[in-house]
């Protein structure tokens, strides 16, 4: 797996750019993400988790995280947009404490991600498994860096 940018170089290249303090929009996107999560619970704990459901919470486990991220991003007067920006807002958690190899791991479901949106990518429910224990892990340090 190849090693992911600096989260300077993201800011060289114009993926990333500094702005003012956004608290609100920061405030809204922690919202959206405990929203998720709670509804994420609640499926999980109706359905239980499958092969046939692997990728749904695969994309959820990825949107919850980003949506942390950047709200950490917001409160830190960064912004990502254009090409690049999801792979910023992974380089980004390098600021946050994660290590090397959580910043793969979320890389990883970045790029796998995409191949369930734009190819049709199928995953198992061991994988699943993998995303949603790694959730478990990242979703709290997410949120205790959050004002």
């Amino acid at each position: 797996m190849r090693a992911v940018k600096t989260f300077e170089e993201f800011i060289g290249n114009g993926a990333v750019r500094k702005i003012n303090i956004d608290s609100e929009r920061a405030k809204s996107l922690i919202f959206e993400a405990e929203r998720k999560f709670n509804s994420l619970q609640e499926t999980i704990k109706k359905i239980g988790i499958s092969d046939n459901n692997s990728n749904d919470y695969a994309e959820y486990c990825y949107n919850i995280i980003m949506l942390l991220v950047r709200a950490n991003m917001f409160e830190k007067g960064y912004m990502s947009s254009g090409q690049g920006a999801h792979e910023a807002e992974v380089s980004f958690t390098r600021k946050l404490g994660f290590n090397e190899a959580q910043i793969q791991f979320l890389d990883q479901l970045r790029y796998f991600r995409n191949g369930i949106l734009y190819y049709g990518k199928r995953f198992d429910k061991e994988y699943a498994q993998k995303v949603l224990e790694f959730l478990g892990k990242v979703y709290p340090k997410l949120k205790n860096l959050l004002k």
